[in-house]
């Protein structure tokens, strides 16, 4: 009867952890409207044939975003770049090729993780695009597992961390087997996030591909 009653306990307590990460995003989705953070990225490729360790690249930069549907990733070091949505147009600048890449916001922002973090407004929208499960809270983070309904795209899975409210880790895995994680720092609020971050003109003389 006491084992029955601890198992009960436990099973309790994990379902009322993995209640926090879903009702974390929909607050973070209904209450903040936009805002500014570091970032660091780390890409882990898998572990190829003859070889003992995975190959792992790292990048830093700022992250923006305004809802609805306006964010903003620039990368700073190793090499510069810059992915601007501005609510229509989807903006990819190499700037060491001076090569401008534009897509339709709507055509290839579905099922990606900047829908989960900067464009979504709701779970219910969100839903439409993931299957969406909270996860064990795990050393003051709350988790949310999301997994694109479609699977025909390049992303496999997404997991997404909050600390206090705040959005903290975003883990992605895709088609290839590699895993990127991004960690942020230092938020700043929306009030810190000026609007024209979000207009992007390609540089003159850059080449400009729309797929």
């Amino acid at each position: 009867m006491i084992k029955v009653f601890l198992s009960l306990v436990l099973a309790l307590t994990s379902l009322a952890a993995q209640a926090d990460g879903l009702k974390t995003l929909e607050t973070f989705l209904r209450e903040v409207t936009g805002g500014q953070a570091r970032f660091t990225q780390v890409v882990t490729s898998p572990v190829r044939a003859g070889e003992t360790l995975a190959r792992t690249k790292t990048s830093t930069g700022t992250f923006e975003f305004l809802r609805p549907n306006r964010f903003r990733f620039d990368y700073n070091k190793p090499f510069p770049q810059a992915i601007v949505a501005d609510g229509q147009t989807l903006w990819l600048y190499d700037v060491d090729l001076n090569q401008v890449t534009a897509r339709q916001q709507q055509d290839v922002l579905g099922s990606t993780p900047a829908a989960l973090i900067a464009a979504g407004t709701d779970l219910k929208a969100l839903g439409e695009s993931f299957d969406l499960k909270s996860a064990p809270s795990v050393e003051g983070l709350d988790w949310i597992d999301a997994k694109p309904r479609q699977q025909d795209g390049q992303i496999q899975r997404v997991r997404v961390g909050f600390r206090q409210g705040q959005l903290s880790v975003l883990e992605i895995a895709d088609s290839l087997g590699q895993r990127s994680v991004l960690t942020f720092t230092d938020w700043r609020p929306a009030a810190s996030v000026a609007g024209d971050r979000f207009r992007f003109t390609p540089p003159a003389g850059a080449d400009v591909i729309r797929p």
